[in-house]
């Protein structure tokens, strides 16, 4: 169980840590990209940069928290 525990905190943390890095170095960029849903929906203009960058967080997020799920658990059951 502490390993579960163990692997869902880093994860987090370096998730939080990429956030944090990509929102520091998307700040000066100069090139912005809509991001459309549907006809007449769009959203606001983000960098390229960080739309890549927020999705490689979220799959290092889905990925570990995959793991932490995965796992098998520390207690044998003998019945």
């Amino acid at each position: 169980m502490t390993k579960k525990i163990l692997i869902f905190i880093i994860t987090l943390s370096n998730s939080a840590l990429l956030v944090l890095m990509i929102a520091l170095g998307s700040q000066n960029l100069s090139q912005s990209h809509n991001i459309n849903f549907g006809f007449y929906l769009t959203k606001e203009a983000y960098p390229s940069g960080f739309l890549i960058g927020i999705s490689t967080i979220l799959g290092s997020v889905s990925g570990g928290l995959t793991t932490v799920l995965l796992l098998p658990s520390s207690t044998k059951n003998f019945s």
